[in-house]
């Protein structure tokens, strides 16, 4: 993470009315047995709110400033920890229920949710004020088309949006809509760990292959009779396109693809998604090398 990334999040929108966070907190569910983590707890409107309701709030700051002004304000609240440091930095917990309820700053957001769904024991629920696009992004339908972000979370989580705000909920007025995302682990993954990993490669070669619809992209995997059956079966047109399915329809092909395909045609399939893993990989490397240099230059 290049620093002057990290410095934007400075700049983040504040929220004004504490009325209006204190009913956020109440709906999120957050109760007395709860341990809650805040990313960027800012001047500590949210952090106030949590500690009326939570047993434990760890707020987590990264400004030195806030953070100091923060440890003040609190010093008499035995349940708030304020932690000055990097989220991304922080370990979460390895075992054991905790929620997360945060105003992230939004140029973190897919760095912010990657680590919440991918870490060995993720947040029971989480509540995060974000930009609306990046919610479309990630909870797909009902909100939007299903994209492989949102494909890849939901056997494992719930997404949905639970508030939108008005802009002059914030200081500083922000340009884009913003609303309440919530991330809740299911109590069960509808997948068991080995459908798991054959349905990320599944899911992945599909989006990664080239073709104007579904049909063209799955040619290798079906044949054309299978694709046909699945298609009536399924309910979707033989022309859809992968955004065009819901969640519950990429499950039904998954579901078909797993027992009715043979093991030759599944194996095309296998490594997918370590594969595009390793090339998100080199990508973010190549950015931080750029990064580091622009800012040497400077």
């Amino acid at each position: 993470m290049s620093k002057d990334k990290r410095q934007l999040s400075h700049s983040q929108n504040f929220l004004r009315n504490s009325k209006l966070v204190a009913k956020l907190v109440a709906d999120s569910g957050i109760n007395s047995n709860d341990n809650v983590f805040e990313i960027g707890p800012g001047k500590g409107i949210i952090t106030c709110q949590l500690a009326e309701k939570a047993a434990r709030v760890i707020a987590i700051e990264y400004d030195r400033g806030l953070a100091d002004s923060l440890k003040q304000t609190f010093a008499n609240y035995g349940s708030v920890e304020i932690v000055f440091g990097d989220f991304l930095k922080i370990k979460l917990p390895e075992q054991g229920n905790y929620k997360v309820f945060s105003n992230i700053p939004f140029n973190l957001t897919a760095d912010i949710l990657e680590k919440l769904t991918s870490v060995v024991n993720p947040p029971q629920d989480s509540h995060l004020i974000v930009q609306e696009d990046a919610a479309r992004k990630y909870a797909g339908g009902p909100y939007g088309e299903e994209r492989l972000r949102s494909l890849m979370l939901k056997p494992r989580f719930e997404l949905t949006v639970t508030h939108r705000f008005r802009s002059t909920d914030f200081y500083p007025v922000p340009s884009v809509n913003i609303v309440m995302f919530r991330i809740k682990k299911r109590e069960q993954c509808l997948l068991n760990g080995k459908e798991i990993s054959a349905y990320r490669d599944f899911v992945v070669y599909v989006f990664s292959q080239y073709g104007r619809n579904l049909k063209e992209r799955m040619k290798q995997i079906f044949t054309n009779e299978q694709f046909r059956r699945q298609a009536s079966e399924q309910k979707f047109s033989s022309s859809a396109r992968p955004g065009d399915l819901s969640f519950e329809q990429w499950i039904g092909l998954f579901r078909y693809f797993i027992k009715g395909v043979s093991d030759d045609k599944q194996a095309i399939t296998h490594g997918s998604y370590s594969r595009l893993t390793r090339e998100q990989g080199k990508l973010e490397k190549i950015h931080r090398t750029r990064s580091a240099k622009g800012k040497t230059r400077r």
